[in-house]
């Protein structure tokens, strides 16, 4: 695709405006960033999914700050022009205001991230203000949050009962009034997140499998692409099975190689005749 401008704040905003779905994907590596650039994506999560997706946990709890840094700087080298968020690891931020800003801003001068993201409604305001405050763009994340899957009762819809419905609503007014940028909301039903994408008002909605009514989509880039071997989550749809294609591939060198199809020539490098048989001689003198 042809040389593309850096996406920032006011031209997100003017998707917004001009009712353009804005795109998002994860990302961890600098081989996947570099594709996701040529593709045109708007945002890019390196989401402390990668727990996960890349490091074979059971949770986002282990990831630290030091995983979240090396990868954020290593996708930040594959798309310099999509607008990346660095996710707040599990306890970078929770403790207190400062701690936010501290670890945000390692995001900012160290992965040179366009923004942050956190799990968390009013609870967690006081750290979106502050943030903020401290001049970094700043996204919000409620419905599901992994981080606090445990005390939601694991990984399901949240929202579905009046009273939890009310307390996403309030969440999500006193994430806006704090300051975010954008609030991401995951596997709330579809009506509860057309409902907050119509009350936003200077606020962009991003939904992860709570439907067509946001002003953009997120999707994990393991589950779209087949690359996730433990289970597919139903709100994802697999757009290219990588996984198959390389699961193919990885069986097709183990027999190339067991029944010594490969190498061959050309996958190799030779030595002059001369130089090989002066080598010889050199050994035998």
């Amino acid at each position: 695709m042809s040389e593309r401008k850096k996406v920032t704040l006011p031209a997100l905003f003017k998707k917004v405006a001009d009712s353009q779905p804005i795109t998002m994907l994860t990302c961890y590596d600098y081989p996947t960033a570099y594709f996701q650039e040529q593709a045109g994506i708007d945002m890019i999560l390196v989401g402390d999914s990668l727990g996960m997706t890349m490091l074979g946990y059971e949770s986002t709890l282990p990831v630290t700050m030091e995983d979240m840094i090396r990868h954020s700087q290593a996708v930040r080298r594959g798309s310099i022009n999509a607008w990346l968020i660095g996710d707040m690891p599990y306890m970078s931020y929770q403790p207190s205001v400062e701690t936010a800003i501290r670890n945000a801003g390692r995001f900012m001068a160290e992965a040179s991230c366009d923004a942050v993201k956190l799990e968390g409604g009013v609870e967690m305001a006081d750290r979106v203000a502050g943030l903020v405050h401290s001049g970094i763009p700043t996204m919000g994340h409620l419905g599901l949050t992994p981080q606090s899957a445990s005390a939601l009762g694991g990984f399901r819809v949240q929202g579905r009962e009046v009273a939890k419905a009310k307390k996403i609503l309030d969440d999500a007014k006193a994430l806006e009034e704090a300051g975010a940028y954008a609030i991401l909301l995951e596997m709330v039903p579809d009506r509860l997140c057309q409902l907050i994408t119509r009350r936003a008002k200077d606020c962009i909605i991003i939904s992860l499998g709570s439907g067509p009514h946001a002003h953009g989509q997120l999707l994990i880039y393991h589950d779209a692409f087949g690359l996730y071997p433990r289970f597919k989550p139903r709100m994802a749809k697999v757009f290219a099975n990588a996984g198959q294609l390389i699961q193919a591939g990885l069986q097709q060198y183990v027999k190339e190689v067991t029944e010594g199809d490969f190498p061959q020539p050309e996958n190799w490098f030779g030595m002059p005749d001369e130089q090989y048989e002066e080598l010889i001689a050199l050994l035998e003198s």
